[in-house]
């Protein structure tokens, strides 16, 4: 991505701010989170707010907005095109396990799916989507949408600020961390469902069934019938 984070650094200050809002706002909107992750722009949003290029508000509101935008951009698809366009997409990029499990997951978990699906760049591509798909009301979602927006834009745009010119290991260390969060989520999510589908044991009946005893009593001094 030197091509891209190159471009970034060279913008004016209200270009910077542009792309700052623009790649989040595409991630979900059109899959691009896939290829290139907005925390990219978000992190170049708080470097050049630290070379006092952009007032560092002005690029959290970005990102956020982005974000948020982007996300219900994502949910609105999922409802007219959603199931069509996840199995048209590469298995090189996306595989249908992956897809299969992301739905689980929303399915399972919902708006916090949501939330936490913001943090790792695969499935805040598809999350969105999955999330209309699996049901998820609006109002859930775009309140987890809400919450999980301004969290990743403001800690990323922060990010980016105090990393400075040490931006490249910063952007390192964050899509090793997205990749560990997206492998955590995978097994949770796995775990919960094989629980789910493993058979609980059997009731123990409470009452049984018990054949009547038939006792048969002789007199010790009954004679003999003749």
């Amino acid at each position: 991505m030197t091509w891209l984070s190159d471009t970034i650094l060279r913008l004016a200050g209200p270009l910077v701010l542009v792309a700052v809002f623009a790649l989040p706002a595409l991630e979900a909107s059109t899959l691009l989170g896939i290829v290139v992750p907005g925390e990219l722009a978000l992190l170049l949003g708080g470097v050049l707010a630290h070379q006092g290029r952009v007032p560092l508000a002005a690029a959290v509101v970005a990102g956020a907005a982005g974000a948020v935008a982007g996300d219900t951009v994502g949910y609105a698809i999922g409802r007219r095109v959603g199931d069509r366009l996840l199995a048209h997409l590469p298995q090189r990029l996306v595989q249908p396990r992956q897809v299969e499990r992301a739905k689980a997951l929303v399915r399972r978990l919902g708006g916090r799916a949501v939330f936490a699906g913001r943090f790792t760049a695969a499935l805040r591509a598809l999350v969105p989507g999955l999330a209309e798909i699996a049901g998820v009301p609006y109002r859930t979602f775009a309140a987890w949408n809400l919450a999980g927006g301004m969290l990743w834009a403001t800690g990323f745009v922060l990010f980016g600020f105090a990393a400075g010119r040490a931006w490249q290991t910063a952007e390192r260390f964050a899509g090793r961390a997205g990749l560990v969060l997206l492998a955590t989520i995978v097994v949770a999510a796995t775990v919960a469902l094989v629980r789910r589908r493993r058979p609980g044991p059997r009731p123990t009946p409470t009452h049984r069934r018990h054949r009547p005893l038939t006792t048969v009593s002789s007199s010790a001094g009954a004679r003999p019938r003749p």
